[in-house]
């Protein structure tokens, strides 16, 4: 699983429902949601 940081947690957690999309720069990145919070957690690069 991908990990990312929650800004509201302020640690590391694995990416709950983690989807990989494309910015409009065309990098690559992954979204998805805090498993803990729910808050929207985003990793570029990944």
């Amino acid at each position: 699983m991908v990990q990312g940081y929650c800004v509201k947690c302020k640690a590391k957690t694995e990416i709950a429902d983690a989807k990989k999309i494309t910015m409009k720069n065309g990098k690559p990145a992954t979204q998805g949601k805090c498993p803990k919070c729910g808050t929207k957690v985003f990793k570029i690069g990944a």
